[in-house]
Formats: C-alpha cells, sequence, structure tokens
C-alpha cells in the first residue's frame, strides 16, 4: 500500500512569533467614512445593485453575499458586519482561507503572512493557534450538529469551548453505535487523545471580535457557510486536522446554503473577489435546488440578480452580450462564465471589493 507523507509530524510554532503583514488598526474601514470613488464604468451597475437589494428584501428575497479572503485583508469587516446588521444581506458564505483571517484577527488583530519566505523555511502557515483553535471549533460544533461557520461564529463569541471527556465520548460511542453522530465523537476522542487534550472548558480570549464577520453573523442569527477544499487551507497542515471532520461541517454548510439559494427567486447574489469557491459552489447548488423544486412542481429559481465584483477587466468582454466564443481568453475566466450561465441576469463589476460594498451600504442606509 502506497503512503503519503505524515502531517502530524510538522513542527508547528506560536503565532505571536510570525511576522504578520496586516494589523486590524491598519486596514479596518471605518463605515460612517465617505466610500472612495467608484470607477465611472461600475455606477450603473452599483445603482442596479442597490435597487435589486431593496426589492428583494421588500418581498423577502435573500440577498446572498459570497467573497473571497482579500475582503477581509482589505478590512472590509465593519462594512459587511452593517450590511448584516441593517437587514440587507440574509446569508455570508465563504472559503477555509476567508475564516482563517477572521479569526487570526479576532485573536490576534493580526493576520498574513509572507508567502514566499515561509514556504522556503517551512514554516508557512505551521502557527499553532491558527491550526489548533479552528480544527477544534469545527470539531466541537459536530456535537451540537452545528457546521463550521456557526461553529466558528460560536468559538469567537463565546470566547471558546467545552470539551467532554474521553470517557464519556467513550460511552456515547458505545451506546449508540449508530448515532448520525458517533463520526463526529470518533473524530473528537481520536483528536482529544492524539493532542492529550483535557476535559472541560477552553478559554481562548478574542479581544477583537466586535469586528468579526463570523462572530457578527452568528450574534445576528444570521446563515454563514464555509465552503473549504482539503489541502487548499493552512489547517490542514495542523497535527489536529481531522479532514472527515472539516467535511462533515462543510457538508451541513453546503446544505444551508442550499435552503439560501431555495429563497434566491427575485433576489440577489453577490460574488466578491472570489474567482473559484463562489462559482463552484453556486453552480452545483443552483443545479440541486432546481432538481428539488421541480420534483416538488415547483419552477426553478429565477428573476434573480448576480453581481460579480473583481479588479480584473473582464477579459474586455461585454458580459451583458452572453458568453464568448472558446477561442475568447475571457471564455475561461471562470468567475464570469459561470454565472453568466445560471439563469437570472449577471453583471460583472470591475471594481475594489470594498469600495463596491462601502457604496453599497451608504446607499442603502440613506434609501
Amino acid at each position: 500500500m502506497m503512503k503519503g507523507i505524515d502531517f502530524q509530524r510538522v513542527k508547528v510554532l506560536p503565532l505571536a512569533r510570525r511576522r504578520s503583514l496586516s494589523a486590524i488598526g491598519d486596514i479596518l474601514v471605518d463605515p460612517a467614512q465617505p466610500p472612495r470613488a467608484c470607477p465611472p464604468g461600475a455606477l450603473g451597475h452599483l445603482d442596479a445593485c442597490v435597487a435589486g437589494i431593496l426589492a428583494a428584501r421588500g418581498r423577502g428575497a435573500a440577498v446572498i453575499l459570497m467573497y473571497g479572503a482579500h475582503l477581509i485583508k482589505n478590512g472590509g469587516m465593519s462594512i459587511v458586519n452593517a450590511l448584516v446588521n441593517q437587514g440587507w444581506i440574509t446569508h455570508l458564505a465563504t472559503n477555509g482561507a476567508g475564516t482563517i483571517h477572521d479569526w487570526e484577527l479576532a485573536f490576534l488583530g493580526r493576520t498574513e503572512e509572507s508567502v514566499r519566505e515561509n514556504v522556503a523555511t517551512g514554516t508557512f502557515g505551521a502557527w499553532d493557534e491558527t491550526g489548533r483553535y479552528i480544527n477544534l471549533a469545527v470539531l466541537a460544533a459536530a456535537l451540537a450538529e452545528e457546521g463550521y461557520g456557526r461553529g466558528m461564529g460560536r468559538f469567537i463569541e463565546e470566547d471558546g469551548l467545552t470539551l467532554p471527556s474521553t470517557p464519556e465520548l467513550e460511552d456515547w460511542i458505545r451506546a449508540a453505535p449508530g448515532n448520525p453522530l458517533t463520526p463526529a465523537w470518533a473524530d473528537l476522542l481520536r483528536a482529544m487523545l492524539r493532542q492529550n487534550l483535557p476535559a472541560g472548558r477552553l478559554s481562548v480570549r478574542h479581544h477583537w471580535k466586535a469586528t468579526s464577520m463570523i462572530a457578527n453573523a452568528f450574534r445576528a442569527n444570521v446563515p454563514f457557510t464555509v465552503h473549504p477544499g482539503i489541502g487548499y487551507d493552512i489547517f490542514a497542515t495542523h497535527p489536529l486536522f481531522a479532514p472527515a471532520a472539516i467535511g462533515r461541517a462543510a457538508g451541513v454548510d453546503f446544505q444551508l446554503f442550499g435552503q439560501s439559494v431555495d429563497q434566491l427567486e427575485g433576489g440577489v447574489l453577490l460574488s466578491v473577489g472570489s474567482a473559484i469557491m463562489a462559482p463552484q459552489v453556486f453552480e452545483k447548488t443552483l443545479s440541486c435546488v432546481n432538481n428539488l423544486r421541480l420534483q416538488a412542481g415547483r419552477p426553478i429559481v429565477r428573476d434573480h440578480q448576480m453581481f460579480v465584483v473583481d479588479i480584473q477587466d473582464g477579459g474586455n468582454w461585454d458580459w451583458s452580450r452572453g458568453e464568448p466564443p472558446k477561442d475568447n481568453p475571457a471564455y475561461y475566466l471562470r468567475f464570469c462564465k459561470t454565472f453568466a450561465r445560471m439563469g437570472g441576469v449577471m453583471r460583472y463589476v470591475q471594481c475594489d471589493n470594498v469600495t463596491f460594498l462601502h457604496h453599497t451600504l451608504a446607499r442603502l442606509s440613506g434609501a
């Protein structure tokens, strides 16, 4: 049998020793300040976006924000939190990196590292607290049948978690081997034994949790789903990494995301700075939702608007004309092409992600 490398032997280091490139005091954008100028070409799309959100919330339809980690590294947390707290956004979805930077800022007040320097020294992502606490939060979330996003939100907001004892977990497994939660109990038991983790309360202070998008969604009881890939994220290289637990939590979130997509008829989807996760996850989810709707005799999701925001030029293609031919390089821009195939109306907006959302908030707040 072929064997891979042993990630359990990876040497991890204290997070405080890392040279972090971004500090919360330097990057955080104040939503009360005037937003930076928006490119002229984006203004018409911005008008349509604001009108679409107003109409969607007026009819009770979903407004979903899917985003990549740069929205956090660019300091957009307070803007998104305001959009959630004012009721304009009904669902947040991100990738694993989006949770890493959010958590590190909530815990340490700093995030981001030099990939070039740290890969060469074997230290990229090898930071104990980041991998330890994200993996533990996800492992513990399964005990309450919660997904990745809600588990992380609870962990940040409640400043830690409570672990059962290993004898308790063993008893639960023996008493109910067929229980749907048994695999989750077993994953946590294995992690606790391997890392010699004590039972009881694990307190982890998050001094900057007020700006955390994950914690704010938890407080507001707004769905926050995480859509990671195995090997994409630095928590996968930590000795506590439990791939089955990550998959289980992401599976719960995938179902929750489907529930929100089912409410997207006449709604709005914002894909902000997510070139891979957002188009791929939305594509599969919308197909599943339409499958279930048709089985139930319901029409497919329609009349939805999709605003794809990034700083690339969109392949110099006018996406209002539809999909470019295969011999055009723009055809291979997944973040545009996929959404252009999803029914409804897709608009590509070339604009800085924080600037676009800041203008959106300012206009909605004054509506």
